[in-house]
């Protein structure tokens, strides 16, 4: 799932009312991202299972469950979100500091 399919999908739950909240969304281009390295922002890559990154990066603060079709769930880190199809990443974003 591409960018602009996941930000079309939140932009929808808010819409419709699924939200429980809202959440503001500011996208960077990729170029201001920190890199996915130990010097960077170290998170999971796309095609990782749901148990592999428990092992990898340990419990999230907060789990968000699956909605729509595919089914797609979030959990939440500390330094960054990990985006989820059925139980694979499908894209991780390092979270925006406020």
């Amino acid at each position: 799932m591409k960018l602009m399919q996941v930000i079309a999908l939140a932009l929808a739950l808010v819409v419709t009312g699924m939200a429980t909240r809202a959440e503001t969304l500011t996208v960077h281009s990729v170029a201001d991202a920190p890199p996915n390295s130990p010097a960077g922002v170290l998170r999971p890559k796309s095609g990782m299972s749901m148990k592999t990154v428990l092992r990898q990066f340990g419990e999230p603060r907060q789990k968000i469950p699956a909605v729509g079709e595919p089914p797609i769930s979030r959990w939440v880190y500390d330094k960054f979100t990990v985006y989820f199809e059925n139980q694979y990443v499908i894209w991780s974003v390092v979270n925006h500091k406020h």
